[in-house]
């Protein structure tokens, strides 16, 4: 063969390989070709398709008028307001920043997000804060208020981008799970032999917390959180308090056996292994030797009717409600409740009172020691005016265990300053019987004073400004300090001034005959008279008042109970009475008495009439006396040397025999004033106290 010949069948083969080469490579470019137009058209399509796949529409949770943003748990939610929510029954506390106590949509209408014809709003939660104030805006009238633990603002409804907000709004329940895990859980663990320590326990508020030992002389508090419908509504003061402790805290403590109260020491701690202990936890041991024990009667030496009032408003915290139920149940374990002792009933305020239990509900301070564990808080306002009326006019009755011969005591207490003014309220209570203490516990520091309703109410709620009536603690954490004050007082019976009295409980009508038989030296004798008797009483508007009338054939009013309300006014009033001179009318004299002076008598006063002539009256004195007595004022006729016995035996209220009396000349009607003020008490305490 020679060399470069090339045969043909291998030219022919090495070209269908040439062109098959190129026809790979042409596959391959198409395929890459298609490829790359399959890769572009997916890309494109994918694009269509997320077009098309649009997120659903939001739907927008609808409430009513009526609905606080304090009930929605979501810090962050849109709402569809219905139309209508101008009305003022839908109440509003705030302005630009609302307290969370406020109707949202109301909210909504007197910032102008909204007008009366509803729509969408954005409504985030923010911190609590200090001196909401009030005002009138787009037709809606907000209130102010105190403070709130928690503020709330409002938006026009528009969607922030990358912010998701729910469809279904969550609403807080008093007994929804999330409420029972955040209350407190108790450990312990039962000692093998009574009387022996028991290991430590803890009190869990909620997880991730840090323990803060027992024997720490402070409490650490919590850092509030801006957006947390639990945080401090306000940046404390120093030293000032956090309205909402309960969350994030947790304290560890040991306790005894023993009673709580038998190793207790003053200190600055509030220690919480009393509730566990008294909260039911009992040795076997223990139990099988408390069933032989002789149920106690109760202490006689502080026979009182007691009712507290507790202060179950939200701002409190769930921290300090506890500690104020602590502090019942020690005071009701100090006081040895029993039916010959103290008997004990609680009211919680709010918004309104609710008689959590009476005075004939629990006849022992093991069974107001356990009632008292199960009170859950209310929530809402510090209405204490509302509950102090409403414990006047319904607690202290018959039917509710009231015993009528033992003084009525109501202690309220109060975090902080109320919400409504007291001053009326209390005043009723004080006329009507009942002694009323002031528990203030932190109360207004200096900058937030503006924001009290009524400054200096507990000294107007209480009828002497002595401190006697009145204790203020600084610290929930210190109030344990005040069970043993607090019980030494309402015990001292001889103390309680405070309620209706003898001498503090009547309005006193002294009808005075200026005839001419009497003659003026006579007469300043007679106003002497006169004053003796008032300077016996405690003289206030609040208490006995005194008004006169002069009386001949024609009748004077010389001045009317509400003319004076202290005591050196009505002796300086009495010593400027002049003499007028005439005849006797002592009939007309008692009719006039009862339209122009005791016609102006409180409804709660005890009314009394003392009348004092020298001679027989010129008219009838039959009908006019049978008209006081149906009018329920009780009359004493003072009869001197000219007097006729058997009229003023008929003007005298019955029995005659103690409320008639007879002095043979002027200069000894001095000697009559002991009895009167006698007969004058003796019928009082012989009566029930309401």
């Amino acid at each position: 063969m020679m060399r470069g010949f090339i045969p043909q069948e291998s030219t022919n083969t090495g070209t269908i390989l040439i062109f098959m080469g190129i026809v790979v490579l042409t596959m391959k470019a198409s395929v890459i070709e298609m490829f790359l137009v399959l890769l572009v058209t997916g890309i494109h399509s994918n694009k269509e398709m997320t077009k098309k796949m649009k997120r659903p529409k939001f739907n927008v949770p609808q409430i009513n008028c009526d609905v606080k943003a304090g009930k929605i748990v979501n810090p962050e939610f849109f709402v569809k307001c219905p139309a209508g929510c101008q009305d003022p029954k839908y109440h509003v506390y705030g302005a630009d920043v609302y307290a969370s106590y406020s109707s949202v949509c109301a909210a909504a209408v007197h910032s102008g997000v909204l007008d009366n014809s509803g729509g969408k709003i954005l409504v985030r939660k923010v911190a609590g804060q200090s001196g909401y104030r009030g005002s009138y805006s787009n037709g809606v009238q907000s209130l102010s208020l105190p403070r709130w633990r928690e503020s709330f603002i409002v938006s026009e409804g528009k969607p922030q981008k990358g912010v998701t907000y729910p469809s279904a709004l969550t609403y807080s329940s008093p007994k929804s799970p999330a409420a029972k895990a955040d209350e407190t859980t108790k450990a312990y663990q039962k000692p093998s032999v009574p009387g022996t320590t028991a290991p430590p326990f803890t009190l869990m508020q909620g997880p991730g917390t840090t323990p803060v030992e027992a024997t720490h002389t402070t409490l650490s508090r919590p850092f509030p959180s801006a957006g947390s419908p639990t945080s401090s509504p306000r940046s404390q003061p120093m030293g000032y308090r956090s309205r909402e402790l309960d969350l994030g805290s947790t304290i560890t403590s040991t306790s005894s056996q023993n009673s709580p109260r038998a190793n207790a020491e003053v200190t600055d701690l509030w220690k919480p292994g009393s509730v566990l202990l008294d909260a039911g936890f009992v040795p076997k041991e223990e139990l099988s030797t408390r069933s032989l024990e002789p149920v106690s009667q109760g202490d006689p030496n502080c026979k009182v009717d007691l009712s507290f009032l507790i202060d179950g408003s939200a701002s409190i915290g769930k921290r300090r409600f506890r500690i104020q139920k602590q502090f019942l149940a020690d005071v009701a374990q100090a006081l040895d409740i029993g039916p010959a002792g103290p008997l004990m009933g609680v009211v919680q305020y709010g918004d309104n009172p609710a008689t959590q239990f009476n005075l004939k509900t629990h006849m022992n301070s093991q069974d107001v020691k356990a009632a008292i564990e199960k009170i859950n808080q209310k929530g809402g306002l510090s209405n204490v005016g509302r509950a102090i009326s409403s414990v006047t006019k319904n607690f202290f009755s018959k039917t509710n265990g009231n015993r009528g011969s033992a003084p009525n005591v109501a202690v309220v207490m109060v975090d902080g300053w109320p919400t409504d003014k007291v001053e009326e309220a209390s005043r009723v209570a004080r006329e009507s019987g009942i002694n009323i203490f002031f528990i203030t516990i932190e109360g207004a520091i200096e900058t937030e004073k503006q924001y009290v309703m009524e400054p200096n109410f507990a000294n107007k709620a209480v009828c002497r400004t002595n401190g006697f009536y009145s204790l203020s603690v600084q610290s929930w954490f210190s109030l344990h300090k005040s069970v043993q004050p607090l019980v030494k007082r309402v015990c001292d019976t001889e103390q309680l001034a405070c309620s209706k009295t003898c001498f503090n409980s009547a309005d006193i009508g002294f009808v005075i005959d200026g005839s001419s038989s009497v003659g003026t030296g006579n007469f300043r004798t007679v106003l002497q008279f006169v004053a003796n008797i008032s300077k016996e009483f405690e003289i206030s508007d609040t208490d006995t008042r005194i008004g006169i009338v002069q009386y001949t054939y024609e009748q004077r009013l010389e001045f009317g109970f509400e003319a004076y309300s202290t005591k050196p006014d009505i002796l300086n009033a009495i010593k400027r009475v002049g003499y007028w001179s005439g005849g006797t009318s002592t009939g007309a004299a008692i009719n006039y008495a009862l339209e122009q002076l005791f016609q102006k008598s409180k409804p709660n006063k005890r009314k009394l009439m003392v009348l004092i002539t020298d001679g027989r009256s010129y008219d009838d004195i039959r009908i006019p006396a049978m008209a006081a007595h149906h009018k329920g004022v009780i009359t004493y006729a003072i009869g001197v040397v000219w007097a006729a016995q058997d009229e003023l035996e008929v003007i005298a209220t019955h029995p005659a025999k103690d409320h008639a009396f007879f002095v043979d000349e002027f200069d000894n009607l001095y000697k009559s004033v002991p009895k009167v003020i006698q007969n004058i008490c003796t019928e009082f305490n012989s009566q029930p106290r309401n």
